[in-house]
């Protein structure tokens, strides 16, 4: 095996990094996916009798945020999969990772402990997408 061999498979990511991303990718979206799509839809009595915390919001906040989750469940799949403009893939789960974290802090400053294990298992998951399709396996766009 020459230098110039050695050296590219040593900064290659490995296909289980991709396979791990690809399967995160697809959980995060269809969970934020889903979860976006029916704070989009649902009537807000519906999601107040579900979540309480769409009571402590005006609506148009509550929709905004449906709307905002089922965008960025999108961008983890969409352009990674057609490669086109791929770089927006980390970038929506930058957005999802900033989603959690304010709903973090909402939870928080209600004194709500029992909600924050959920956003952060998924901010941690978004956290990891976005590290590894801006640093270690980026999608390299179609040709």
């Amino acid at each position: 095996m020459n230098q110039a061999s050695l050296l590219d498979s040593a900064t290659r990511p490995s296909k289980g990094l991709h396979i791990g991303l690809w399967v995160a990718q697809v959980l995060l979206a269809i969970a934020f996916g889903m979860a976006g799509a029916f704070k989009l839809t649902a009537p807000i009595e519906v999601l107040v009798q579900k979540m309480i915390w769409p009571g402590a919001m005006p609506p148009g906040l509550v929709r905004f945020i449906g709307a905002s989750e089922l965008t960025g469940a999108i961008g983890l799949i969409l352009p990674a999969a057609t490669r086109i403009r791929p770089g927006l893939t980390p970038l929506a789960a930058l957005g999802l990772l900033v989603i959690m974290l304010l709903a973090m802090m909402f939870h928080l400053s209600r004194g709500e402990l029992g909600a924050l294990p959920a956003p952060i298992f998924l901010g941690a998951i978004a956290a990891f997408i976005a590290w590894g399709r801006f640093r270690k396996a980026p999608i390299t766009p179609r040709a």
